[in-house]
């Protein structure tokens, strides 16, 4: 284990890098935090990396991103080395401490913010973020609410509707509702027609997801996203092309920010799944800036700042659409995405002038300037 520093230098703000966690995206935080690592200016932050286990313990990791490099043959993981990282006592405090396997406890310091890169649940739902306001210490991305909001799909559609913005036709199934009247929730989700997508409701990185082509797909299919959550939607699937971009909060209070557009085109696959996202790279093909006359990229961009509006949202997003060359249509809002150096969301930004470590910095100062 790489030995942190006990005191805080006065050129730098210390920044806790917050990664791992308890879900099936588990290895996917990890190699964020391996793209961080490599990427933020040392000039600028003195760097904390605390990763949370398979298993929800908080552990000092090494400031290594080699170690937590994105790797298909062997994906990063949290290893329990026994440390343990202790929050500060009371909201006064700003000093994180950790206490080594031996039992012997020392000071980390002074945070000045904490920047978690979590992804699923236990971490990108609001779980964590209500954790780290319980400390008083700033943080990176969306707070509670909108945490949770756009982690649930069916409430994130919900809430877009609400605010006028289109979004593909659904029927929220959950477990107990299956188990009890399938033959009811056949026939509900039989009204959107084929093909149809069924993910669970809380889950990223389409882990859980299904595409079903024939109705004798759909119980197997719900067992699969039941497995992830306990309640799953089944959506009509949309034609056209995938769209995504990313999403910033405004400076001092001033326009919410969308980059550039960049496009999925996937090969081989019959949609754009967790293999094709992170295991196999001839799978897909990232665009970015995707083809888009200025009027197509004007409404994409209003649409994705309604979206990201709508949930309450701050710091940053991806929002991800279907475009039939009339319409966008949004399919999810990611408020905490991939942020390794090759994923969509700062591919987007650097094409739109702002490059991966100016990201970093434009993320923590919007952190350290959001009131909760």
């Amino acid at each position: 284990m790489t030995d942190q520093p006990t005191t805080t230098a006065k050129s730098t703000l210390t920044v806790v890098l917050l990664f791992g966690g308890r879900s099936s995206e588990h290895s996917i935080s990890c190699a964020t935090a391996g793209g961080v690592l490599s990427a933020i200016d040392r000039d600028k932050y003195t760097v904390i990396p605390v990763g949370i286990t398979r298993d929800g313990a908080f552990t000092l990791q090494p400031d290594d991103a080699e170690a937590f490099r994105l790797n298909p043959e062997a994906m990063p993981e949290i290893v329990d080395n026994g440390t343990r990282v202790r929050w500060p006592e009371t909201s006064n405090s700003r000093e994180l401490t950790v206490t080594d396997s031996a039992g012997q406890t020392r000071s980390l310091g002074d945070v000045d913010v904490v920047f978690p890169i979590l992804h699923g649940p236990f971490g990108e739902d609001g779980t964590v973020q209500g954790l780290i306001e319980l400390t008083g210490l700033p943080y990176v991305g969306n707070g509670v609410l909108a945490s949770s909001m756009g982690m649930n799909k069916h409430f994130t559609k919900l809430a877009l509707e609400a605010a006028g913005v289109a979004v593909a036709p659904w029927v929220t199934i959950s477990a107990v509702q299956w188990s009890r009247h399938p033959d009811v929730w056949r026939q509900r989700a039989s009204s959107l027609g084929l093909p149809v997508f069924v993910k669970p409701a809380r889950a990223g990185s389409s882990v859980g997801v299904t595409k079903v082509t024939h109705a004798d797909e759909l119980d197997a299919a719900l067992a699969t996203a039941f497995a992830e959550d306990s309640t799953a939607l089944v959506e009509q699937a949309m034609t056209g092309r995938e769209i995504e971009c990313g999403v910033l909060s405004g400076r001092d209070g001033g326009d919410t920010r969308v980059s550039v557009a960049g496009e999925i085109v996937v090969t081989g696959r019959d949609f754009y799944d967790f293999e094709a996202k992170y295991l196999d790279v001839a799978a897909a093909e990232l665009i970015c800036p995707a083809e888009l006359h200025d009027g197509e990229l004007w409404q994409m961009q209003r649409t994705a700042a309604r979206a990201f509006e709508a949930i309450g949202g701050a710091g940053l997003a991806r929002v991800d659409f279907f475009f039939d060359g009339a319409e966008f249509v949004v399919n999810e809002i990611n408020t905490l995405p991939g942020f390794t150096p090759i994923s969509m969301f700062p591919k987007c930004w650097a094409a739109s002038g702002m490059s991966y470590p100016e990201l970093i910095d434009e993320l923590i100062e919007l952190g350290l300037e959001t009131v909760r």
